[in-house]
């Protein structure tokens, strides 16, 4: 009888034979690290009074974890990791650069944040509806966009994060609060739906998903695909996410409904995840026919500038200004982006930081204000300087960095991008970043004086029942106080980010070690 015979097949080509190195576990470590303290949080649903810490503690962690993310990436370049064994563009990729790195880092700093303020902010009903295990799920979300090396995975991780992010939205179930969600949900899936058929037309198209697989496709077939048609589908679902003109009008209606901490999760975080996108697919991916739509994108980043700042000016409820200062600096970004040269592009990436520590701060500053105040309108509140002087310099130096006025972060990303319009002569453009900075500025002021400078009103119509809460704790001042320090220090020694910033525009310019990292024999089959 015949007997099969063992044919060898060498399976280097398609599987990863070898161990990774335990550094290399770094890129996965924050996704894993957030699911599975999503997970232990519900496990222990019924001892909410541990929720807080055991959230802060893993938050902490995370912050760690991404530090040495960082670190390494900075040190021995993109390092990529890839599930089930599967080689790429088989196999799923995980894979950080300079830019993901940096973004990962600074949403672990601003969750960390988040968390300490939620234990003053949280009661005891809000943990009980979950409010630490959606954050846990929306930190695994936003790491996971920030780190992942597939454009379809990035939407599953935006599915992820949308998902925490409509349970944040709703917590304790106020019609306020559920009419904002309707709002916030309608809109968002139409944009995931937006962005799912924009993945469906680009594996229609080259057959592959993996990002460093599509670099070298994308030039190979610009002349022989509707690039241009993807690209512009792609702009427009990111555009929604980040929440920029003409889409943009689902955020101050939503982001005022919710708990503060909530706000400034979303403001901080969710809008910047939009700009990622955009930069990594626009920039880095499809950047012939980011060049042929520039146009249409500047013209969209000076709309969002002006609708942000003149409807923060517009204002009088400080959850919906804050609101419209998130917008006015998304349009900031997607001028950089849309001029799209390596300065313009690194003045993006480090407004991206700078917005994401300052508008998260920027909330909390508002959450406290109308704590001590008794309400969320300038027209009630009053006298804030003498109730805490130091709360009232934080917030002006917030306010400071919120305009992009010295000695504060907000200041060398609007020179950097103002520099680089005016390097290409784009006059108009580098007018319009001048033109919203001054309108912003005009809004933050007239809040400083209305709530903090002036004496407290006598009569306040709409102020709300509830008794006034005493002064901070610490709790709110260690948030608060750390994030305005960090924009403080990115003020007044910027070198370290602006560094890391060129870095990460350089990386998505030429992205030859991005992809390396992921086919380290050569190139993409």
């Amino acid at each position: 009888m015949a007997t099969a015979q063992s044919v060898p097949v060498d399976l280097s080509a398609a599987l990863v034979l070898s161990p990774p190195p335990l550094g290399d576990w770094l890129v996965v470590a924050p996704v894993v690290l957030m699911i599975g303290l999503g997970a232990l949080l519900m496990m222990v649903r019924k001892s909410v009074r541990l929720h807080g810490a055991i959230a802060v503690a893993g938050l902490a962690a995370l912050v760690v974890v991404d530090a040495a993310l960082l670190w390494r990436v900075s040190t021995h370049g993109p390092v990529t990791m890839v599930m089930g064994r599967w080689l790429p563009p088989f196999g799923i990729a995980f894979t950080a650069d300079i830019l993901g790195s940096v973004m990962a880092l600074v949403s672990a700093i601003v969750g960390l944040a988040a968390g300490f303020f939620g234990l003053r902010d949280i009661d005891a009903a809000g943990r009980r509806y979950g409010f630490f295990p959606f954050l846990m799920l929306l930190m695994a979300g936003v790491s996971g966009a920030f780190l992942t090396g597939d454009i379809f995975n990035l939407y599953v991780w935006f599915e992820v994060l949308l998902i925490s992010s409509f349970g944040l939205l709703i917590l304790g179930s106020e019609p306020e609060q559920i009419e904002g969600a309707m709002k916030y949900a309608l809109l968002n899936l139409i944009g995931t739906t937006l962005f799912l058929i924009a993945v469906g037309y680009l594996y229609a198209i080259f057959g592959t998903l993996n990002m460093a697989d599509l670099v070298g496709r994308a030039t190979l077939m610009s002349e022989r695909a509707p690039l241009t048609t993807l690209t512009a589908l792609f702009i427009l679902a990111f555009a929604m996410k980040a929440a920029a003109f003409p889409v943009n009008f689902w955020l101050p209606a939503s982001y005022h409904t919710p708990r503060i901490v909530v706000s400034a999760l979303f403001g901080g975080l969710l809008t910047k995840v939009g700009i990622y996108s955009l930069l990594r697919v626009a920039i880095m991916l499809l950047p012939v026919e980011r060049e042929q739509l520039s146009i249409a994108i500047a013209v969209s980043a000076v709309l969002t500038m002006m609708v942000g700042a003149l409807g923060a000016l517009a204002q009088s409820d400080t959850r919906r200004l804050v609101g419209y200062v998130v917008i006015a600096g998304i349009g900031n970004m997607m001028a950089g982006i849309a001029i799209g040269t390596p300065a313009a592009v690194s003045g993006a990436v480090l407004y991206a930081v700078h917005s994401m520590v300052t508008m998260t701060a920027l909330y909390l500053v508002v959450g406290e204000a109308a704590r001590l105040g008794g309400s969320w309108s300038l027209a009630t509140l009053g006298g804030l300087y003498r109730r805490s002087p130091w709360f009232a310099s934080a917030s002006f130096l917030l306010m400071l960095a919120a305009a992009g006025l010295p000695p504060m972060s907000g200041l060398w990303p609007k020179v950097a991008l103002l520099k680089a319009a005016i390097d290409i002569g784009a006059w108009w453009l580098a007018g319009a970043i001048l033109g919203s900075a001054f309108i912003l500025t005009l809004a933050l002021a007239r809040v400083l004086l209305l709530a903090y400078w002036r004496p407290r009103p006598q009569t306040r119509i709409d102020a709300p029942t509830a008794v006034v809460a005493p002064a901070a704790d610490w709790r709110i001042i260690l948030p608060l106080g750390g994030l305005t320090v960090l924009t403080l220090g990115f003020g007044l020694f910027p070198e370290p980010l602006l560094q890391l910033a060129q870095a990460a525009a350089e990386g998505l310019a030429n992205p030859q070690a991005y992809i390396h990292s992921v086919f380290p024999g050569g190139a993409a089959p």
